[in-house]
């Protein structure tokens, strides 16, 4: 049985015999990358492969013809052409001063002038004059236009995105690191630039005008990690009894608007890890930076789900401008459910990929809102069993206590305030981390009732108010119809109006009834 590659961003590495690595097969698809164009960007979450793209790329245009044997491009591609490549990658490093930036510049162009066997005309003291002397004078050593390859593009900026002011001076230096390409185009082949975030080309790559970004081209949308074929395939003997539906819950859904797909860290490690379901994904990140922003940008936690979004928003993204759900689209925290045209003008609708983003995003939202880390795990159990048993008494009673039992310090510092809908937010986070099937801003022929939860046995259909009159959410959904469309098969469907009070801080009515 082949070794799962875990943690193996080198190609060579992968397609080495005596390692024995599963390697999903990439070239087809890379083969109709190099072969479109020359000047590519490609944004995708964090452990989502794009090394080892670039790592592929490496070896394909260095002619290294033996590490694709028995691959989709090994009778395709022109192997007595041999090109230069120059990579650079700002994965590691220091980027709090100049000074420890420059460092990490010049370590990139020294390793480089190494292998290509080559130097710069002048000591290391001008990093963009030295790689600009270094694209040349490759292109003239080895009679072939040069390959650029940059991974993590945005890394020195990404590290201090709620330092301001140091991300701006770490974007304005990256930018006139890589501005040094847009006058060598004559010497250039192939470029390809990746990394994390999709910041705005005008911001970071206003030289390079030629740049295609591929993001969400669905010529590319799996150029990066699994699609469920290649998981079967790949990983069959390692997969038997596997519950296939439920490992594309749990961890499928990445939509590029081509095949859904998995982000290959955890399928790696959910094999590796005696094929238990865990958020492995979301265990190796920081997301910290959510909840700064959170405080800056004070949204409505229901709308983060199902919010629809147009270019311009996915396109602006920059240190002066953070919009909270195009990074949270760019992590990896929410990817596209559906592209629809409104006044001949893309939109896009936004949905959480899999259930374990869904469950692990919100314990960091309930920790956040209510401060409850203790006490949660006994409320999120009563919760999950009073839905599932339809005894909304117990339900009722859970939610007010669940409010009762928020810390003092939540109101003196004001987090009530700072957020439209807090308590409504509250009770979709805490509905949302048990893994529940949950629709936010649920649409009918009506308007949005504002959240179902969407069991087998049971729908329950959810409006809240907040110091507003007696029985008027419960009202609001009879007369509105929300609940209509779930009337045709054989679930039970249960309508309940929430009312809160701001100064009693908690549920202040609570009504219901079967439909």
């Amino acid at each position: 049985m082949k070794k799962l590659p875990i943690g193996i961003q080198t190609f060579a590495k992968l397609r080495d015999p005596e390692e024995n690595y599963v390697y999903v097969d990439k070239t087809e698809i890379l083969l109709q990358l190099v072969e479109s164009g020359e000047y590519f960007f490609l944004s995708r979450p964090r452990r989502f492969g794009k090394s080892v793209m670039l790592s592929t790329l490496y070896e394909l245009f260095s002619g290294n013809r033996d590490l694709f044997n028995g691959l989709y491009i090994e009778d395709k591609w022109d192997w007595e052409r041999k090109f230069p490549v120059i990579r650079i990658s700002f994965g590691s490093g220091e980027f709090r001063t100049e000074e420890k930036f420059d460092a990490v510049i010049y370590h990139n162009l020294k390793h480089n002038q190494q292998w290509l066997a080559i130097s710069c005309d002048d000591p290391l003291d001008d990093p963009g004059f030295c790689f600009a002397e270094l694209i040349r004078n490759a292109a003239s050593r080895y009679k072939e236009k040069v390959v650029i390859l940059i991974d993590e593009y945005d890394k020195p900026i990404l590290d201090h995105i709620t330092d301001r002011e140091l991300a701006r001076s770490n974007r304005d230096k990256l930018k006139g690191f890589y501005s040094i390409m847009k006058d060598l185009d004559e010497y250039i082949r192939f470029v390809m630039i990746t990394g994390v975030s999709k910041f705005a080309k005008m911001n970071l790559f206003s030289g390079l005008n030629n740049l295609d970004d591929i993001t969400i081209d669905e010529r590319f949308a799996t150029i990066c990690g699994y699609t469920h074929q290649e998981v079967e395939r790949s990983f069959a003997e390692r997969l038997q009894g596997v519950d296939m539906d439920k490992l594309r819950e749990w961890y499928n859904g990445y939509n590029y608007f081509g095949d859904p797909l998995y982000n290959p860290f955890d399928i790696l490690l959910f094999l590796s890890k005696n094929r238990e379901y865990r958020p492995y994904w979301w265990s190796t990140g920081n997301p910290s930076f959510l909840i700064d922003l959170l405080n800056e940008q004070r949204r409505y936690l229901p709308e983060l789900e199902n919010c629809v979004v147009d270019d311009i928003i996915l396109d602006t993204f920059d240190v002066d401008h953070i919009d909270l759900v195009a990074l949270l689209w760019q992590t990896g925290y929410l990817t596209f459910a559906e592209k629809f045209t409104r006044r001949d003008r893309l939109f896009y609708r936004l949905k959480v990929p899999n259930k374990e983003i869904q469950l692990s995003l919100n314990e960091l939202l309930v920790d956040y809102l209510t401060n409850q880390r203790q006490d949660k795990i006994p409320l999120q159990d009563s919760l999950y069993d009073a839905l599932q048993a339809g005894d909304l008494e117990t339900f009722h009673k859970t939610l007010h206590a669940l409010f009762a039992g928020i810390p003092y310090q939540n109101y003196a510092n004001k987090i009530i305030e700072r957020y439209e809908g807090y308590y409504a937010s509250v009770i979709y986070a805490y509905l949302a981390s048990l893994g529940l099937p949950l629709v936010a801003e649920d649409v009918s022929s009506k308007g949005r009732v504002d959240m179902s939860i969407i069991l087998p046995q049971a729908v329950y259909v959810i409006e809240f108010k907040v110091d507003n009159a007696p029985g008027s959410a419960l009202e609001q959904i009879k007369e509105k119809g929300y609940h209509r469309k779930y009337l045709a098969d054989d679930r039970t469907v249960y309508i309940i109006g929430i009312g809160f009070d701001s100064n009693k801080k908690n549920i202040t009515e609570f009504e219901w009834e079967t439909v």
